[in-house]
């Protein structure tokens, strides 16, 4: 049986290799020209992630690729002393199984999983998918297959050629991203700095392996901005505009727009369908359920997704009338929950007010003066995102005994 997968990030990737263990011959096609290395920024894999990494036998290279972040110090605007905060008791409070990685290096290491046992096409894009399975392409030739998956981002191609713009599906969460690389000029060594003001916040940080640094940038809009999403000189001008004068720190990371050699932009952004299949068709990920990037744990929710599509295609035997529905079914007491803790992520690190500034600085001061116990027992009470993701279950799919791990099923 042969499937074909848009995207070749995080959930694309997971879902070649399952579907390789379960049987499935996969084809993966990627518009960029190779494996993305644009930068990004870090991503969290809370424990169900880091199961399913375990049983992908990646999880070493996962944990070798941990940023390693310990500590953060807290600025809050117009006050003169900073906030020093432990994150590892945060961390170990939230979740018992944690790391946070780039998402470049964790899709490196779920593309190098299985890069030998699926076929991946980089430099082209899907133009058509017909409803018996034949898809056009920018560059290949037509070809037909069984099944298509969308696993290409809260933009998503294949979502848009199935369902239809993405207008109808978005819901704008009232603030955007910003992230770009910029020089560890401080020395950033597992720390992040950060400047927090009303409807505002920036910091900067730097992994133990990386030689360079990440600024990330969060702001409040009351309405949808005037841009395009490949419109990156607009993004520049609209990310200046937000940060201006909140502090030296930020405008000297800003100063970098132009000489950063990878810059990302978007809408803090949720979509919200009522199905993510048609057909043949399915979505994974943000391509078909994005909580919100940066703030609702997008990048769990797409390993878990992935993991999932791919067991119940298995344990339906290929038929995807009833694999789909029951992947969905699965899915959405998840989706659900990452959409809720997204929204109220959101609030607390972009306050809305000086008391909201205040407040996040108090409870970090808090959280750093308590000792272990208490202060973890405080954060399992008022962290929500800890408990959403420690509290997911997921069904076991053992891979087909028949599938040996190398190019199954015809082409």
């Amino acid at each position: 049986m042969r499937i074909l997968i848009s995207g070749a990030s995080v959930a694309g990737p997971v879902l070649a290799y399952w579907l390789t263990r379960h049987g499935f011959s996969v084809t993966v096609v990627e518009r960029a020209p190779a494996l993305r290395k644009t930068g990004g920024h870090a991503v969290d894999l809370f424990r169900p992630a880091m199961d399913i990494s375990e049983k992908m036998g990646v999880l070493p290279r996962v944990e070798e690729r941990a940023t390693g972040t310990k500590r953060m110090t807290l600025c809050r605007e117009g006050a003169r002393r900073p906030v020093r905060v432990d994150l590892s008791k945060i961390f170990s409070a939230t979740s018992d199984r944690h790391v946070e990685i780039m998402r470049d290096d964790l899709s490196e290491i779920c593309y190098d999983a299985a890069c030998d046992d699926v076929e991946y096409v980089f430099g082209d894009s899907i133009t058509e998918i017909s409803p018996d399975g034949q898809v056009r392409f920018e560059n290949a030739a037509p070809r037909r297959f069984d099944l298509v998956v969308g696993a290409d981002g809260l933009h998503s191609n294949v979502r848009r050629l199935v369902f239809g713009e993405e207008s109808r599906f978005s819901a704008f969460a009232g603030a955007y991203l910003g992230v770009l690389t910029v020089p560890n000029t401080s020395g950033l060594d597992r720390e992040l700095l950060i400047h927090v003001g009303v409807g505002r916040t920036a910091g900067v940080y730097g992994a133990r392996h990386l030689g360079d640094a990440r600024a990330l940038f969060l702001f409040r809009s009351e309405r949808e901005l005037d841009y395009h999403h490949r419109d990156v000189p607009r993004q520049k001008e609209l990310l200046r505009g937000a940060f201006d004068g909140l502090h030296a720190d930020v405008d000297r990371w800003l100063a970098e727009l132009e000489r950063t050699p990878a810059f990302y932009f978007d809408s803090i952004t949720q979509l919200r369908m009522d199905t993510w299949s048609r057909g043949r068709v399915t979505l994974v990920g943000d391509a078909g359920y994005c909580p919100g990037p940066a703030v609702g744990g997008s990048t769990t929710l797409a390993v878990v997704g992935a993991y999932v599509l791919a067991g119940e295609l298995a344990r339906a035997g290929g038929d995807h009338e009833r694999a789909f529905p029951a992947y969905e079914r699965a899915m959405a007491e998840h989706v659900r929950g990452s959409r809720a803790v997204a929204l109220s992520a959101a609030k607390t690190l972009i306050p809305t007010s000086r008391l909201g500034v205040s407040g996040l600085a108090q409870g970090a001061r808090l959280i750093s003066a308590l000792p272990a116990g208490p202060s973890r027992a405080l954060l399992r009470l008022t962290t929500k995102s800890g408990r959403l993701y420690n509290s997911m279950t997921v069904d076991d799919y053992p891979p087909s005994p028949a599938a040996s791990g190398g190019r199954v099923g015809a082409r």
